[in-house]
This record gives C-alpha cells, sequence and structure tokens, in this order.
C-alpha cells in the first residue's frame, strides 16, 4: 500500500508530496529514498522500488515542485540552480535526519536516483561527508561545472555506490561519470561503475539486478 504524507526541508521543494512504501521506518530492516528525474513525478520513480527492493525495506520518493529539483543542466555552476539545488538537498536530508530518527542507523539508509535524482543523489552524498548504506546513482554526474581533483580524507569509507550510465548518453557526458567515480573512490566509497554501450538514457536489468543485490546486502541478507 502506497502512503502519502509531505517533504520536510527548506525553500522551493519543501511541503511537497512523500510517496512511500513498504513497511513503516521502525520496522524496516533498512530505507531506500528514490529520487526521480526532470519532468517525472514521485509516484513514477518508487514503482522502480519494486525490482530493486525487498519486502523489508522502506521506500520513499519526494515529489520536485514542478516536477524540477533545479532549472538549468547539471554541468552549470551551481549559483545558477539555486535556491532550487539547495532546496532539493534540504528535502533529502531531512528524510534522512527523519530515518535515523525513527532508529535506522545510517549504514541501512540508501539513496537511488535517476538523471536529475541520480546528480542530486551523488551531490548529497559527496557533500554530507558521512557514510551511508549506499547510493544509487543511474545516469548522473557530481553536479557543478567542474569536480575538482584533490586530496580528501577518506570520510565515506566503505560506502557502496554505483554510477550506470550510457556510453553516449545525450544528457550525461561520459567524462563527468568517469569523474564523479574518481571522486567517490577519493573519498572511500566502494564504487561499482557501470559504462554501457549505446545512448540510452534510462533504466537497464543489469543496474538492477547490481542495485537489488546492494539493497540485500544492506540490509544483511546477504
Amino acid at each position: 500500500m502506497t502512503r502519502a504524507t509531505v517533504t520536510g526541508g527548506s525553500g522551493p521543494h519543501a511541503g511537497q508530496r512523500l510517496v512511500a512504501t513498504g513497511p513503516a521506518p521502525e520496522a524496516a530492516a533498512g530505507a531506500l529514498i528514490l529520487v526521480h528525474g526532470r519532468g517525472a513525478d514521485a509516484p513514477g520513480i518508487l514503482g522502480l522500488a519494486l525490482h530493486v527492493a525487498g519486502p523489508d525495506i522502506a521506500c520513499l520518493a519526494p515529489q520536485a515542485a514542478g516536477q524540477t529539483w533545479y532549472p538549468h543542466r547539471f554541468l552549470e555552476p551551481t549559483s545558477r540552480n539555486e535556491p532550487y539545488l539547495s532546496s532539493a538537498l534540504s528535502v533529502l536530508d531531512d528524510l534522512v535526519s527523519g530515518l535515523i530518527s525513527a532508529g535506522l542507523p545510517a549504514e541501512r539508509i540508501a539513496i537511488l536516483g535517476f538523471s536529475q535524482g541520480a546528480c542530486l543523489a551523488l551531490e548529497f552524498a559527496a557533500r554530507r561527508n558521512a557514510p551511508l548504506g549506499g547510493i544509487i546513482a543511474l545516469s548522473g554526474g557530481l553536479i557543478g561545472d567542474s569536480v575538482p581533483v584533490r586530496d580528501t580524507p577518506p570520510v565515506l569509507a566503505g560506502m557502496p555506490v554505483l554510477l550506470g550510465c550510457a556510453a553516449r548518453d545525450g544528457h550525461i557526458p561520459l567524462q563527468r561519470v568517469r569523474e564523479s567515480s574518481e571522486a567517490f573512490r577519493r573519498m572511500g566509497a566502494e564504487v561499482t561503475e557501470r559504462i554501457y554501450e549505446g545512448s540510452d538514457h534510462g533504466v537497464n536489468q543489469d543496474e538492477m539486478t547490481l542495485a537489488k543485490a546492494m539493497l540485500a546486502r544492506m540490509a544483511g541478507h546477504a
């Protein structure tokens, strides 16, 4: 059964629809936050949970105001996407904080995003500076006009990160995927990068299989 409440956080994305399925966080083995792409919606991305999350995982999907988390391309300077970007990140922070308050440790909380949602999930994890149970970024990369190369403490040590993208995705440059993978490796994350032949901007079976295995391990089933 799908339940609906509203998002927390601040700015334009606060007070939007939040849909959930699966057990309540208090009774769950883990939680998965699903973040939709540009022009999509929360119920749509929540449907992906049926293919990747076990029945003991609480699944939550927030809705972006106007179905868009930030107005410009993710490759633009971050300032161009404000205040929407900060608002979107605050929604994710509020969800993670709420799940931890409900009794789930951070290592049992994962975030899955597609396209714009994948970019947002990666950006949130990189800025958080503390590991979660996993990040599943399908067709996305870190946000901004560049990804700085610098020595970084292993603040995300052991956190699994999956980046999957088509080699010729018209929205996501392959170089940004590579740069994002390397940035997370420098932060200590255990990165799995999958680049697929073709130009499809979507989710494939291999990505779902990898995501399902990651979430099963997170929930203690593997």
